[in-house]
């Protein structure tokens, strides 16, 4: 697996494994910070106190039987939630975003317009998820600045340790084997450093053990290159 840091101040990049970042891969649940920019700005949501109800059906975690907020949506990852999103922003305007945003290669058509970020051929690498989040952030993106903001608020999960953590965690299987993404970015002294991390386990692991990996990894990355570049 690989992480790569981006730091624009210095405008340098960081990776244990570069090749591994330009590796296009599918999105997983990272693809909810486009889905809900597009939601967003198409109307399929408000703001991010839309409810979006439960209609009793079973679903693969029980945090996710019960109608959601947009906000506790994104939080809980709920994929089935997400799924109706896009099929009520439908392909045409999905593409048209996609395209818009530069957001790797997605392949969405009538027949996979509520998974193609989950199976399938579409593909996003490290390096195309950071350029994305670097265009969110500087507000280079085509979208309105409420939508900017709301979304900046949906991927905010803390601010201990001195810095203000935004991200997205993702989890795909292919072929048998799974892959993790954990994207985003923190905030530390008016400065901000951007994260894609991608691993597939190379030993058998529960996803328990696996998820929070993703994730601790990334964290110590990242303290590690702000006590780096802050001497």
């Amino acid at each position: 697996g690989s992480i790569l840091l981006f730091d624009p101040k210095e405008n340098r990049y960081y990776s244990n494994d570069f090749e591994w970042t330009g590796v296009r891969r599918l999105p997983a649940s990272t693809f909810k910070i486009p889905n809900s920019i597009i939601a967003l700005e198409t109307g399929v949501m408000n703001n991010d106190s839309t409810m979006i109800p439960w209609t009793g059906e079973k679903r693969f975690l029980k945090s996710w039987e019960q109608d959601l907020s947009f906000r506790e949506a994104f939080q809980l990852s709920c994929v089935p939630c997400y799924q109706e999103i896009a099929r009520k922003i439908g392909v045409k305007r999905m593409k048209e975003y996609l395209m818009k945003f530069d957001y790797g290669a997605m392949e969405v058509d009538e027949g996979n317009i509520d998974r193609f970020w989950l199976e399938g051929n579409s593909g996003i690498s490290q390096m195309e998820q950071i350029d994305f989040l670097r265009k969110f952030y500087d507000q280079q993106l085509p979208i309105a600045q409420r939508t900017f903001e709301l979304v900046k608020k949906l991927m905010f999960v803390h601010n201990d340790h001195g810095y203000s953590l935004y991200g997205k965690t993702g989890m795909a299987a292919r072929d048998g084997s799974n892959n993790g993404w954990y994207v985003g970015f923190i905030e530390n002294q008016g400065k901000v450093i951007f994260f894609a991390t991608n691993v597939t386990p190379v030993v058998e692991m529960t996803m328990e053990e696996f998820g929070p990996l993703r994730i601790s990894a990334s964290l110590s990355a990242l303290e590690w290159v702000l006590k780096y570049t802050n001497h």
